[in-house]
């Protein structure tokens, strides 16, 4: 080719009869392409130990800080640094392939998503009460689990343990039968490839996993008597199963080959009786559970004892929260046995962590707030905490449905915690709103709904990057919302291109308008769907409209003299406009590709019907 190419070429042409030149040189140029890509993901890996190295630096300051206006500032630098790494791990936790790795990822970052709203209060609580000991019980155990997720996150990504240290956690039942069932029917294939002994300790070993469903409190008669009945079955028919198997060993006949497969086929049909009583047995706990305790009633007690100083009632009421508690921390260890996949089991292992973590720090703030029952900031450390609960324990129905969506074949839509916007560096500065220097409690409390925000916005814009090239109108009003969003979230730092109360107020009236625009847009699209399907979306779009109508009535409301709580109401506002979006652009991309492959399928089913009746 090259002597083709060369003018003073003497008119030869080269051909090339030796294939292993080229092959050599193709090994080359894969061997530089790996090796680049392997340098750029140690590129990230190190972008990533370096932002976690700057918030953890930033967390000791934050807990060393004894001054009130210092702090504001250094959580607002915190705030800035947790955005760029939850950026850079949302990412990181795109790119991987391993669907389990994935999973603690988003573990991971959901602990830091929702620590950082309670570090902020729960610092603040010691900052008014610093002789307050469960006040700084509550501040210190949101800083060891921020810290705890920090190292997750790099052990994750670097691929290794600290101090050499393994994975512990046992097999759940349902990855048990799994494999005992792959072990016995390589049986048919190769009578030597296990041993009796092998079998029989693998069955041991799941059956006395099984424990944690009869050993629960909680378990009803019936299921428990079932569980140990099917146990005691899949014992007995591994006896027949190894009598069958030594016999076939001895003689290779037809009907012993017909025993041995009888004989592998009833031990695994007890076994998927056995799984569907302990997944019927987790799921309908956990189901109850949930519904239950869905009015928080002792959460609102906890409060109310809370400001009334009821020191009494707090010893009750703790104790109540306590035995919810570990009542929901040994539902999710059976739900992790039933999850049916890795990544469930991680989600199960997560919620149980949450529970066991959260409901401590709960009984903390509420001390807290029972010594000092007129203290705002520690009411509202214990809203924080609340809320997170609350948040959990909605967290449950999803998790249900999902393990529910595997047992029955039907694959759940994969969720987790994606990565925030990129922070930005611009001039704006919330204290031009007003002219005197505004209360730096007011500055945080803007801060924390800001942060707020800026999470939403990373969800929506996920959502968003699902529908690829399904670019249409609720598309765009979407991405056009996200992006006011971000404005507003940037305003909240001190940065963007919102820098007067003007531009808020235009901003936040476009943004209303956008909603308007995307509900009535969705509500064209509902019109394709069935009714069942059309009802769910018109229920979330009655969610937008009424909030976009009260969010253009707060930018009506005169200013006057309370810019911050005028900033306050909108940020709170647009805050829930996300979140509903979210939701809503998340069952749209739902009900779309479901009515495409519906649509799919009739077009289907009337081309065969066209070629049968040509034929």
């Amino acid at each position: 080719m090259s002597s083709l190419n060369r003018p003073e070429s003497d008119g030869q042409i080269t051909i090339f009869t030796d294939k292993t030149g080229v092959i050599k040189a193709a090994r080359l140029l894969l061997s530089s392409v790996t090796k680049v890509l392997l340098l750029a993901d140690r590129v990230v890996i190190k972008q990533i130990i370096r932002s976690r190295n700057k918030v953890l630096s930033t967390m000791e300051r934050l807990e060393k800080v004894n001054n009130f206006q210092e702090f504001v500032q250094i959580f607002s630098q915190f705030g800035n640094e947790m955005v760029e790494f939850a950026h850079l791990t949302g990412d990181r936790q795109n790119d991987l392939k391993d669907e389990k790795k994935k999973a603690k990822m988003a573990a991971a970052r959901a602990v830091l998503e929702k620590c950082t709203m309670m570090l902020l209060t729960a610092s603040k609580t010691c900052l008014r009460h610093p002789n307050c000991e469960s006040a700084h019980k509550n501040k210190e155990g949101v800083f060891d689990r921020m810290k705890e997720a920090l190292d997750k996150v790099i052990e994750i990504v670097t691929e290794c343990k600290p101090n050499g240290e393994t994975d512990i956690s046992s097999i759940s039942i349902f990855t048990g039968i799994k494999e005992f069932k792959m072990n016995i029917e390589t049986l048919g294939e190769n009578l030597f490839i296990q041993s009796k002994e092998t079998l029989s300790a693998m069955l041991d070993a799941l059956l006395e996993r099984t424990e944690d469903f009869t050993d629960c409190a909680y378990t009803s008669h019936e299921h428990r008597e079932r569980i140990l009945e099917l146990s005691a079955q899949a014992r007995m028919e591994l006896q027949q199963l190894i009598s069958v198997w030594i016999e076939a060993q001895s003689k290779k006949t037809k009907s012993i080959d017909e025993e041995l497969e009888l004989a592998i086929l009833k031990i695994s049909h007890s076994l998927n009786e056995l799984k569907k009583e302990l997944h019927s047995t987790a799921v309908q706990l956990a189901a109850d559970l949930v519904k239950y305790h869905a009015d928080h009633v002792v959460l609102k007690a906890l409060k109310l004892t809370g400001v009334e100083g009821n020191l009494e009632g707090l010893a009750e009421y703790a104790c109540k929260l306590s035995e919810q508690k570990e009542r929901l921390v040994e539902t999710c260890r059976l739900l992790r046995h039933v999850s049916g996949t890795e990544p469930l089991e991680i989600t199960c292992i997560h919620a149980e962590e949450t529970f066991q973590v959260t409901g401590q720090q709960i009984i903390s703030a509420a001390e807290t707030l029972t010594l000092h029952p007129s203290s705002k900031i520690a009411k509202e450390n214990l809203d924080v905490f609340c809320e997170a609960w609350e948040s959990q324990i909605s967290d449950m129905l999803t998790l249900l449905r999902e393990i529910n969506d595997v047992f029955e074949g039907r694959r759940g839509e994969k969720y987790g915690y994606l990565s925030l916007p990129k922070p930005m560096k611009n001039n704006a500065n919330l204290k031009s709103l007003k002219p005197d220097k505004p209360d730096s409690e007011e500055q945080a409390k803007i801060a924390k709904l800001g942060l707020k925000l800026g999470l939403l916005t990373s969800d929506a814009n996920c959502e968003i990057e699902k529908w690829e090239d399904q670019e249409n109108e609720v598309v765009r009003y979407g991405r056009n919302m996200s992006s006011m969003a971000y404005s507003l979230y940037l305003f909240t730092r001190g940065e963007g291109p919102i820098k007067t109360s003007q531009d808020l107020i235009h901003q936040l009236e476009v943004f209303a308008e956008e909603g308007l625009k995307l509900a009535s847009s969705v509500q064209a699209f509902s019109k394709q769907l069935k009714d069942d399907d059309k009802l769910m979306l018109l229920l979330e779009i009655n969610k937008l409209v009424p909030l976009c109508h009260q969010l253009q009535a707060v930018t009506k409301t005169p200013l006057q003299n309370q810019v911050f709580l005028k900033v306050d109401k909108s940020i709170t506002k647009t805050r829930c406009i996300m979140a509903t979006l979210v939701q809503l652009l998340s069952l749209c991309y739902k009900l779309l590709k479901k009515l495409q492959t519906e649509n799919n399928r009739r077009v289907s089913v009337k081309n065969k019907d066209s070629v049968d009746g040509k034929t």
